[in-house]
């Protein structure tokens, strides 16, 4: 059970991460970028998010469960 859940938080963490960089290329990223200098708060939290979950599942994914 605990393998399902780290391979749904690694592919939902890859998601997240595809999804902020296309945020990041978004018109609304580029006005913000022009006038402060910085991409969007929503694209940065999601690329924060999808890498945070891809760590943690990738993590998950590789300890070794059988040790005791």
């Amino acid at each position: 059970m605990n393998k399902a859940i780290s391979l749904a938080l690694l592919v939902g963490g890859v998601i997240l991460i595809i999804c902020g960089l296309n945020e990041s290329d978004s018109i609304g990223s580029s006005f913000s970028r022009f006038f402060t200098g910085n991409p969007t708060d929503k694209s940065i939290w999601l690329l924060i998010g999808g890498v945070v979950a891809t760590i943690v599942g990738a993590a998950g994914l590789l300890r070794d469960t059988k040790a005791t």
